[in-house]
């Protein structure tokens, strides 16, 4: 039996299963310094932005990007997602020889929408100054164009960069989405905050970087291209359009509801309420994508695996892949999430002192989204199983959920309200999907493994951490307390439980990689 409780298959299984961990385990530590890089960086630029513009200034500007990454992440059209589970099975299947087809199937399409929707931005002002309502409306509409020239780069890079991870590399996605951009929008940003700080300066601060992006995913699609599998005395041979379409049509519209699912808070606090709030929830939501950001790590690097091992029907390596990867989100994600609930004030004011505000709106996403990590990357398994169709049925029953909580909410309450409408759709969506995942394919987390990392991760952390937000209250000084006796017994438990927990397999690879 597995650490899971998973029995696996002799020889070639027990191989398949460590090869399928083990690129996780590999592409997890890419993703997860990629994410920490983009968690720092992303946690200056915002701190540059506040600072420099304000909470008003700071709103409108994010209510550009909020506009923009929400836009971006419609016009690919599902195509990024089509792309990593069609490639990653076409590899494991065919050799590659469709990978030329599936690219014209799926980038053509998502550049004609993007340069449409670009257009229609540019075209009308009005839509500039409903979006920012608080802004000079000279200055809303020459904004918004700003974005809008940008937008069909920012497009085709997500496209092309989803190509390359149904290569099984997580390394050019890291590279442009998650370490590229965001350094190259903090060191643009420096210098415009001290010489011409403004909205559209610091705007144009976030846009340029992608120019760089899609020049630099172009040339890692074609090296993936170059050294993959092939077979080169077959040319490409065509793609069912149908069945592509058919699986990145819902994906289309369900990665709406999940960007939109980040950023509508964004939006309606800038309509309903002020841009000072507005900025407020931005950084709140910063410091809660920062808490999350092993589970991204974890996703970016096990859909590819979960969808080459579902495509030669090996279910049993592919759902013990899902509980160790789970465990690994959960034991390293909960005692971050325990810590920003019991320490909010202290981590907020890092912005500033008036960001301060925004603490209850903190722990209400720190507890919603321990019940993401909870459940691991189900959705991922749900795209990758091919059921893009009950993906969308999830993410718009929670979307739903988010904006009628939100429109009646945010007028009321601001950051918080607009905390509770996002919390509400993180628990609904993550409970339904882990539902839906254990109906098909069969997948479940409950095992001897998970209950090890919940102990670890949350029963340990509590009853230390607790204690010293009680005596010490919410200061610097009770979260230093908190974090030095949390990682003491935190690395003890790691060291006691590294075989059930499966971090044993995590710093093998790191071995394998240092030999």
């Amino acid at each position: 039996m597995s650490a899971s409780g998973t029995a696996l298959p002799a020889a070639g299984g027990k191989a398949a299963a460590r090869s399928g961990v083990a690129a996780t385990a590999r592409g997890g530590w890419w993703g997860f310094l990629g994410s920490a890089v983009s968690a720092v960086f992303g946690y200056v630029l915002v701190t540059l932005v506040t600072r420099a513009l304000g909470a008003h200034g700071s709103g409108a500007v994010f209510t550009g990007v909020a506009v923009f990454t929400i836009l971006s992440n419609t016009c690919k059209l599902g195509a990024d997602t089509g792309l990593v589970r069609f490639v990653s099975r076409d590899v494991a299947t065919g050799g590659g020889r469709q990978v030329g087809a599936l690219l014209r199937t799926a980038v053509v399409p998502g550049a004609a929408v993007s340069t449409g929707a670009a257009a229609l931005l540019f075209l009308s002002p009005s839509t500039a100054t409903s979006l920012l309502p608080n802004l000079a409306p000279g200055d809303a509409v020459t904004l918004v164009r700003l974005f809008a020239l940008f937008l069909p780069l920012a497009t085709i890079t997500l496209i092309l960069l989803g190509a390359t991870q149904g290569y099984g590399t997580v390394i050019p996605l890291v590279g442009v989405e998650q370490i590229g951009k965001p350094v190259l929008r903090v060191l643009i940003a420096v210098p415009v905050a001290l010489l011409a700080p403004g909205v559209l300066s610091l705007a144009a601060a976030w846009l340029v970087p992608s120019l760089a992006g899609v020049l630099v995913a172009w040339h890692a699609l074609r090296r993936c291209r170059r050294t993959g599998p092939r077979h080169p005395s077959e040319p490409d041979v065509a793609v069912p359009r149908h069945g592509f379409w058919a699986f990145a049509m819902p994906r289309a519209i369900s990665s709406v509801f999940d960007i939109s699912a980040v950023w509508v808070g964004v939006v309606l606090l800038s309509s309903l309420a002020t841009s000072e709030e507005a900025g407020i929830y931005t950084a709140v939501g910063r410091v809660v994508i920062a808490a999350t950001l092993l589970q991204l790590a974890i996703r970016l690097a096990v859909a590819p695996e979960i969808s080459r091992l579902l495509a030669v029907d090996d279910i049993p390596q592919a759902r013990h892949l899902y509980r160790v990867s789970t465990r690994w989100i959960v034991l390293f994600s909960w005692p971050l999430l325990v810590l920003l609930t019991s320490f909010p004030g202290t981590v907020l004011s890092l912005f500033g002192p008036e960001f301060e505000q925004g603490t209850d709106a903190l722990v209400v996403l720190c507890v919603a989204s321990a019940v993401n990590v909870g459940v691991g990357n189900a959705q991922t398994v749900l795209l990758m199983a091919g059921k893009s169709s009950w993906h969308l049925a999830v993410t718009g029953v929670a979307f739903t959920v988010q904006l009628t909580v939100g429109l009646l909410a945010v007028p009321r309450l601001g950051v918080l309200g607009a905390a509770l409408s996002w919390g509400a759709a993180t628990v609904v969506e993550n409970l339904v999907a882990a539902a839906l995942v254990r109906r098909h394919p069969g997948f479940t987390i409950i095992d001897s493994g998970y209950l090890t990392a919940t102990f670890a991760g949350l029963c340990l952390t509590v009853p230390l951490v607790l204690p010293t937000r009680l005596l010490a209250g919410d200061t610097a000084v009770g979260l230093a307390v908190a974090i030095t006796m949390g990682l003491c017994v935190f690395g003890i438990s790691l060291w006691r439980f590294s075989t059930p927990l499966g971090v044993h397999e995590l710093v093998g690879v790191l071995r394998e990689r240092a030999t």
